[in-house]
């Protein structure tokens, strides 16, 4: 069934693609981000004076980058391929994710969206030989037209280091460029 419905979205994106070259409504959108993780030093901060460990409950795991292309209309909704690129340095983990990515950004303001984000694909490990398992992400965020500020939630479905699976929350920001042929605003 999944390889059905990510078939059937592959041709709807395929035909929006060529579609897309003649109108000229497809997107490009460029994501960073840092994700955290609980501090497990962080009841070890007052019994070492010296400790270089931080009292915070949250504390950054990693970077990611991401690029993705697509189609869209009005601003509104979006659908496009995107990959990129996961770096989480307590699991000593580089993952790059492939996936399909539906998006909803509807105004609430006169200069404000509101973004929800689905992802689904495929994410590989580098440097681990042949680990690689099924990429989800969901992604909220509010901004402008062109810039957001989000937090995401992202699992690669892979076991590593005795988990089943590599979660993460990252916040992050999104840049996005919409084009149009015709210079028409929602």
């Amino acid at each position: 069934m999944k390889r059905i419905l990510l078939t059937i979205a592959f041709i709807i994106f395929a035909n929006s693609i060529i579609y897309s070259q003649a109108s000229k409504f497809s997107y490009l959108q460029f994501d960073i981000a840092v994700s955290i993780t609980g501090n497990q030093d962080r009841d070890n901060y007052y019994n070492d004076s010296e400790s270089t460990s931080s009292n915070a409950f949250f504390v950054p795991n990693g970077l990611g980058s991401q690029i993705g292309y697509g189609v869209h209309y009005k601003k509104w909704a979006t659908l496009g391929i995107h990959s990129g690129i996961d770096w989480k340095w307590d699991h000593k983990l580089v993952a790059v994710p492939v996936f399909l990515n539906l998006g909803l950004s509807p105004k609430v303001g006169p200069e404000t969206r509101i973004m929800l984000q689905a992802g689904y694909g495929k994410g590989f490990a580098l440097g681990r030989g042949n680990l690689n398992g099924a990429y989800k992400k969901l992604k909220l965020g509010i901004g402008s037209d062109d810039f957001i500020l989000f937090v995401e939630i992202s699992d690669y479905a892979f076991p590593l280091h005795n988990e089943k699976s590599m979660g993460a929350i990252s916040f992050g920001i999104t840049l996005q460029d919409f084009f149009y042929y015709k210079s028409e605003e929602n």
